[in-house]
């Protein structure tokens, strides 16, 4: 199953971000017919299932749409964020499948998403993050990827707090 994230403040908004790819109940875009079976509130987000079908073939979608992350800035709390980059952690666990993660530009909210994810994984794994690292490498694939001061300490705010909640580890 594959999942798409969403971060961004709406879709066919008067500014438009993001084109309405999302139906309310059910919609047909071109040869494609989206369905949303199941819709689920969060804080700060909205996790939604969707059915995907063209002709006979059928595809099951996790969409999570994050809506209170402002342009060009960073949230005022972590807690969301983290919660968010930790549930699409748990449906790709259960259900592999390709992540699609975008907002309007790719870059900036995309960006602190991704790295937080990576990071997220590296301190499970190693115990120990580099920030730094990850947003360089990032950028290698995607220049501006966190495009912000701002949003830099975000990501560090959302490890810090990641950190916070692991279980405490052998001192090495």
């Amino acid at each position: 199953m594959a999942s798409i994230t969403w971060l961004g403040v709406g879709m066919g908004a008067s500014t438009v971000k993001c084109e309405k790819y999302l139906p309310e109940a059910r919609d047909v875009y071109g040869p494609f017919t989206v369905e949303v079976v199941q819709t689920s509130a969060r804080d700060g987000y909205t996790l939604r299932e969707l059915i995907l079908q063209k002709s006979e073939e059928q595809r099951r979608v996790q969409h999570l749409w994050y809506t209170a992350w402002p342009d060009h800035r960073a949230p005022a709390s972590p807690t969301q964020l983290l919660s968010l980059a930790l549930e699409v952690e748990q449906l790709q666990a259960r259900s592999p499948g390709p992540i699609v993660v975008h907002c309007s530009a790719g870059i900036g909210r995309t960006g602190c998403f991704v790295a937080s994810s990576i990071g997220i994984r590296q301190l499970r794994e190693e115990n120990s993050v580099d920030v730094l690292a990850i947003v360089c490498a990032l950028r290698r694939d995607r220049g501006g990827m966190v495009q912000t001061a701002e949003q830099y300490e975000f990501v560090h705010r959302t490890l810090c707090l990641f950190e916070r909640e692991l279980p405490h580890r052998d001192a090495r």
